[in-house]
């Protein structure tokens, strides 16, 4: 297995990588492999939101659950799909939530790469799934590992924005200082839970505002140049 991650994830996250649990997920997902079963993100994508967010360099932390699970979708990061496939449902009310508050026009593109180069880090709890089945890596111990994950931006970062759609993001707000972070929570942007409290939440408008009050530029929510 090849993986990628930048350097300063590298080194704060070296001792987690020597843990017993996490060689456990490595030979689990090279045994799988071997028997031929197909895993998403691709191998080298796995970690592919760490190598393309630097630590020392994260404003917004997005907190998804676990990837896409048919061909062509996942890419490394939650609520992103590789371009020109077909639009996710809680991308698709993501889309609206921007043009409604930041008048942003929905992208021709479901690629959220050009996110992750404005600092956002699009975490999913869990990093791999087999193909067709959605969670089937959710024991495998992946959640302690994207738990210390959140932990230690907490704890070795400040004024850090988490978005928390959603239960299952919220149930991860023990992890968070709350007195040296921003935490917005609203529903999640599935179609069954975001008329209830996602959509017209302002919660991209309302980063902008955290951002600009602690003297951080802005994140230029735009996909298309």
């Amino acid at each position: 297995m090849n993986i990628n991650i930048e350097a300063s994830w590298l080194e704060i996250l070296k001792d987690e990588f020597e843990k017993d649990y996490m060689k456990e997920i490595k030979s689990f997902l090279v045994k799988e492999i071997e028997n031929w079963k197909t895993i998403y993100p691709h191998p080298k994508n796995i970690f592919k939101a760490f190598d393309k967010t630097p630590f020392d360099k994260v404003k917004v932390v997005i907190l998804g659950q676990d990837p896409y699970h048919w061909p062509n979708q996942a890419q490394g990061f939650c609520f992103s799909v590789e371009k020109w496939q077909k639009l996710p449902p809680s991308l698709k009310n993501i889309y609206k939530e921007l043009e409604t508050s930041l008048w942003i026009s929905p992208s021709n593109s479901w690629d959220l790469t050009a996110w992750t180069e404005k600092w956002v880090f699009l975490l999913n709890a869990i990093l791999t799934v087999e193909a067709g089945k959605p969670a089937s890596h959710s024991q495998i111990g992946w959640e302690k590992f994207t738990d210390s994950v959140i932990k230690t931006i907490s704890d070795k970062k400040e004024n850090i924005v988490f978005l928390l759609w959603g239960a299952f993001a919220q149930s991860k707000e023990y992890l968070i200082d709350k007195n040296k972070h921003f935490i917005l929570k609203t529903s999640h942007p599935s179609p069954f839970s975001a008329n209830r409290w996602f959509l017209w939440s302002n919660c991209f408008k309302e980063t902008n505002e955290i951002l600009e009050k602690i003297w951080k530029e802005k994140i230029d929510w735009k996909l298309d140049e």
